[in-house]
Formats: C-alpha cells, structure tokens, sequence
C-alpha cells in the first residue's frame, strides 16, 4: 500500500512540477512548486523517511518558497516583459523535456525501475545529521550561499532603477 501511495504522489509531483515551469504569473508558478514539494513529502513519508519528509516541508516548502516569494514580489513585472518570457517559453521547453526524459526512463523502466525498490530502510534524524554536519557541511553551506547571492543577485537585476545612465 505504501509504495502505490508513492506512485501516486510521485505522479501527482511530475504533474504539478510540469505545471509550475509552465505558468507565465510567477506567483501561481510557485504556489505550484508548493504542491510538488509537498507530493515528494507525501513520497518520502510513504518510503519510509518521514524525517525526510518533515525537512522537505519545513525547508523547502516553508523557507526557501517563502524566499522565493519574496524575490518575485520586490520584481517590477510589465505587461512586455510576460510577452516576452511567453515567447521564449514557447521556443525553450522541447529541449530540456527530452533531456529529463531520457534521464528518467532507465530509472523506470530500466534495471533501476520498479521492481528494484525494495523494502525501504527508516532513516533517522541522527543519520541526517552526521551525514550534514559531517562529510557534507561545506556542500550545505555552499547551497545556502549561493541561495544569498542568487536572491541578492535578482534584486540587482530586477530594482526599477529609473536615474539616467551616463549623465543623459
């Protein structure tokens, strides 16, 4: 019963996941991203890693879209600019479909697929945390560096700077 559940959640987030890059309002597309993360939570939990699971929702759910949110409320949006990021998602999407396909499809139907899953193994809070504040504690500080300058970096991009340039 609990890997049919992941199955469904698992679906459930690739669906909700292709309809949040998909979104042309940027709101919508992360309150979206809240739905897929959440599915993976659900995946997590039916997997046996409900730590797991209770992290994805507290960081990724809660923190890091709330950051997001942020971001995109602080950005001026034109009418132009959702033309124009409307034409390029037209033109960039096929590319980056076929690459997360050909990806995922050994996993699935491959020699990872399905009937190599097994019974899953209960991860601890312990666990998680010797693996991150031991041999991974440089790659968890570099993440949330580069989070900083990712945020400090759209911000720059997008303030609505309106001072002549070069004195004209």
């Amino acid at each position: 019963m609990s890997s049919l559940l992941a199955i469904y959640a698992g679906a459930f987030a690739l669906i909700s996941a292709a309809v949040s890059v998909t979104r042309p309002n940027a709101v919508h597309a992360l309150l979206y991203l809240v739905v897929t993360l959440l599915a993976l939570a659900v995946c997590f939990f039916a997997l046996g890693a409900a730590f797991a699971a209770v992290l994805l929702i507290m960081i990724y759910a809660g923190a890091i879209v709330v950051l997001f949110v942020f971001v995109v409320m602080t950005l001026p949006i034109s009418p132009e600019s959702i033309t124009r990021e409307r034409a390029l998602l037209r033109r960039a999407w096929p590319l980056p479909v076929l690459m997360s396909v050909l990806i995922v499809a050994p996993f699935v139907f491959g020699e990872f697929g399905l009937k190599a899953i097994g019974q899953p193994a209960p991860v601890s809070a312990q666990e998680v945390g010797k693996l991150l504040f031991g041999p991974w504690a440089l790659a968890v500080e570099l993440a949330s560096l580069l989070l900083m300058a990712g945020l400090i970096g759209v911000r720059h991009i997008g303030r609505n700077d309106r001072s002549p340039r070069n004195g004209s």
